[in-house]
């Protein structure tokens, strides 16, 4: 385990291939700030460049994941202040395009941006005391972030009404069940359960495809099925001449554990 350089209100750390980065404002649920953002979107760019990073988790300290912008920072919005943030700002969208595995942990409370943050991984698991909300329509708010767009592609279009305009509390079992999060496990097991995941990804899957797959996904559902075809025709064309698909195989094979290369989009 090695330790990469932090702040203290994002934290970052490498367990062999995998990034963890963690929330850290434990006293405010890590409620989202301009620091906290300026941090985490500089760690997951760290995660990203980094070659030795095959897969990244994203979780919360303490008993929340994130439970949606600091309210100090939307009463200050109100009053017509702005937040003093760090130079660093992304949209939301932003980790949809990082070309590596991101799975979000979700320990506890997941609310309003907390919530856009976790749909923007490409898989969730939760702890099945977590709670979810979008919260926005009762802060007179509306969709934001990107909530709008991802939200209905996870659990479809009434559902994503449903949650958006009653803005109501769910919890993890429901969250399930709609398909907003994937797997739901004890809290104590959560990060154990998640990183078991991870490594077996890292460990059999080709990080080309899994970069070249969720460009497919991401670009497919803004596409045509005549457009979205035709990439797949050209990147599978491409796939078949490339080496991880000699090692991947050669690898089932010879019954062992392939050996990919660093992305090579």
């Amino acid at each position: 385990m090695s330790q990469a350089a932090s702040s203290d209100v994002v934290l970052y750390e490498k367990r062999d291939r995998v990034a963890v980065i963690t929330l850290n404002r434990p006293e405010r649920l890590n409620a989202w700030t301009g620091e906290l953002g300026h941090w985490y979107w500089t760690h997951l760019d760290a995660a990203k460049n980094d070659p030795d990073v095959r897969a990244i988790v994203v979780t919360g300290a303490g008993r929340g994941f994130c439970s949606g912008a600091d309210m100090d920072v939307l009463q200050g919005i109100g009053a017509g202040r702005r937040d003093e943030a760090p130079v660093r700002s992304e949209h939301q969208t932003y980790t949809l395009s990082v070309p590596k595995l991101v799975v979000a942990a979700i320990n506890g409370a997941c609310a309003g941006l907390g919530l856009v943050q976790a749909t923007m991984a490409d898989v969730r698991f939760a702890a099945d005391t977590a709670k979810f909300t979008t919260a926005f329509s009762r802060r007179g708010l509306i969709a934001e972030h990107g909530l709008g767009w991802v939200l209905p592609k996870l659990v479809g279009p009434s559902r994503a009404l449903d949650l958006l305009l009653s803005a109501r509390v769910i919890l993890a079992e429901e969250a399930r069940e709609m398909g907003l999060v994937n797997q739901v496990c004890a809290p104590e097991a959560l990060l154990d359960t998640v990183l078991q995941y991870v490594t077996d990804v890292v460990d059999n899957v080709s990080p080309t495809s899994i970069a070249v797959m969720k460009r497919q996904v991401w670009q497919g559902v803004q596409s045509s099925m005549a457009e979205s075809n035709e990439l797949a025709d050209q990147v599978m064309a491409a796939s078949l001449k490339a080496p991880d698909f000699k090692e991947g195989v050669a690898s089932f094979l010879e019954k062992r554990k392939p050996q990919f290369a660093p992305v090579s989009e």
